[in-house]
């Protein structure tokens, strides 16, 4: 286990390490991401702004993100979509809370996941290898057990993105997400385009929201 940042915080606390919600913004911000900065706009649809800024009161700002290899052949020095990952996410200025490596095995895939989902410090856990076809693919397998709700939009809208660049091959990845601990956990391929791909383009940028109404019971 490679541990990057290991912060000593605790889910639900309101000063979580840079960890804010949408109350720490300004007004006009969240009205403005729906076209609510127009004056008139807002005058004629004043309640739907307020209503969406509570919608995102939870959200997590900075994640905390594990990110998890599944593989029998790579080790942490020879692992460029990990690696991919991990660039994305901190380019992104979020942290990543731990990285971990296993080999393609059901029982070690499952305790591993099982494991990162339940630290205090993760907000997504990220995996990449064990999504296709072959018999020693089993991430899918594992993982499903885990999850209190599946995310199938995710999968969807990974795979018809994906086949811009593999085209009809996108039949075979069996990338998916879901919740699992009150925690979104992603499945994707192995590959670093396939993981860039999905961290930047989807992960990323609907993690905090999904985070913050995983959790919200628990913090409230």
């Amino acid at each position: 286990m490679v541990d990057f940042q290991h912060r000593d915080t605790r889910r639900g606390m309101s000063d979580r390490g840079g960890r804010t919600g949408a109350s720490d913004r300004r007004p006009d911000e969240d009205a403005g991401a729906h076209g609510g900065g127009n004056g008139a706009d807002s005058a004629g649809h004043g309640h739907h702004a307020g209503s969406h800024a509570h919608h995102h009161e939870h959200d997590v700002e900075t994640l905390g993100v594990a990110v998890v290899t599944v593989s029998s052949s790579r080790t942490i020095d020879s692992d460029p979509s990990g690696d991919a990952i991990v660039e994305t996410v901190e380019d992104a200025g979020h942290q990543v809370a731990t990285r971990e490596l296993v080999p393609d095995s059901y029982d070690r895939v499952q305790d591993v996941v099982d494991a990162v989902a339940g630290r205090e410090d993760v907000d997504v856990v990220v995996t990449t290898g064990g999504t296709g076809v072959t018999p020693d693919d089993v991430t899918v397998e594992a993982v499903e057990p885990l999850l209190s709700k599946r995310l199938p939009g995710f999968g969807e809208l990974f795979r018809r993105r994906s086949e811009a660049q593999i085209g009809t091959r996108v039949v075979a990845t069996r990338a998916f997400g879901g919740i699992a601990d009150g925690v979104p956990v992603f499945c994707l391929p192995g590959s670093e385009a396939a993981v860039r791909l999905g961290v930047a383009d989807i992960i990323l940028p609907e993690s905090g929201h999904l985070a913050g109404l995983a959790r919200r019971d628990e913090e409230e």
